[in-house]
């Protein structure tokens, strides 16, 4: 499926810059198996473009980001079909989160449930003043099933991962930058704008040191401390073989501002 196929996203480049647009407004963009398979075709073609550096997701209108996974289709689930929706949303996030491209979530509104697993997959969230977050699903008697039990904790702590996740409560962009889930509240008229400048801030940098380094604090996430200094090493060791390193060393030495050519 192309992007100019999908019905429930919108695919946009500009300047180096992939976004990727959820885009079901009458359900608040809600996520069905089909926009998900939507999603994984949209990430991976901008994955695998070479003209893309940074991949901003966001929601299409000013009301929600991702409202949630569809209750409609879950509703009638029976518990092997509801398995493997899980699996199904878990590894279309896992493809955002092992993207070796740096991701942006632009959250412009309701990023619930599905919506904040969305956001927790990836690299960086700016939300505007209007973003609200929540893992509600145990008000509905379920619970998170898209990566929240996992990827919220390892962002904001256990005890904190649980209160918000036990209570099913809703928070505002503030707090969800006070306690370490959003990087950056703006307004929402400038996300956008915030978002495509901290994405090129980003492609001023060494394309293959950036991808490197993102590899390295994923897997160190997830070993000790040892294993993950291994792994530290062994990244700035390729990164020392590219022609990226010579010219970033160079320019310094020289005094001005290198130009990488991500070789």
């Amino acid at each position: 499926m192309e992007p100019t196929e999908l019905k429930n996203i919108l695919v946009e480049k500009e300047n180096n810059i992939g976004i990727i647009s959820m885009n079901r407004p009458k359900a608040l963009n809600a996520l069905n198996s089909e926009t998900l398979s939507e999603l994984r075709t949209a990430v991976f073609t901008l994955g695998n473009d070479p003209d893309v550096g940074v991949i901003i997701i966001t929601g299409s209108g000013e009301k929600a980001f991702v409202a949630g996974a569809d209750i409609k289709e879950m509703k009638d689930m029976t518990p092997m079909e509801a398995r493997h929706f899980m699996h199904f949303g878990q590894s279309v996030f896992s493809d955002i989160d092992n993207l070796p491209k740096p991701t942006i979530a632009a959250v412009n509104g309701f990023a619930l449930g599905g919506g904040c697993e969305l956001a927790l997959s990836c690299d960086m969230i700016l939300a505007s003043e209007s973003a609200k977050f929540g893992l509600p699903e145990v008000t509905l008697g379920i619970h998170p099933g898209f990566g929240g039990t996992q990827r919220l904790p390892r962002l904001i702590g256990s005890a904190k991962a649980k209160e918000l996740i036990f209570t099913g409560q809703m928070i505002d962009a503030k707090e969800a930058e006070r306690i370490g889930l959003v990087n950056k509240v703006v307004s929402q008229e400038s996300l956008m704008d915030e978002a495509k400048g901290l994405a090129q801030k980003i492609l001023k940098n060494g394309q293959i040191a950036i991808r490197l380094v993102k590899s390295a604090i994923n897997a160190g996430l997830n070993v000790p401390l040892e294993k993950g200094l291994a792994y530290e090493a062994e990244t700035q060791g390729l990164a020392f073989a590219t022609e990226d390193k010579n010219e970033g060393l160079n320019a310094f030495l020289e005094k001005r501002k290198p130009n990488f050519n991500n070789r």
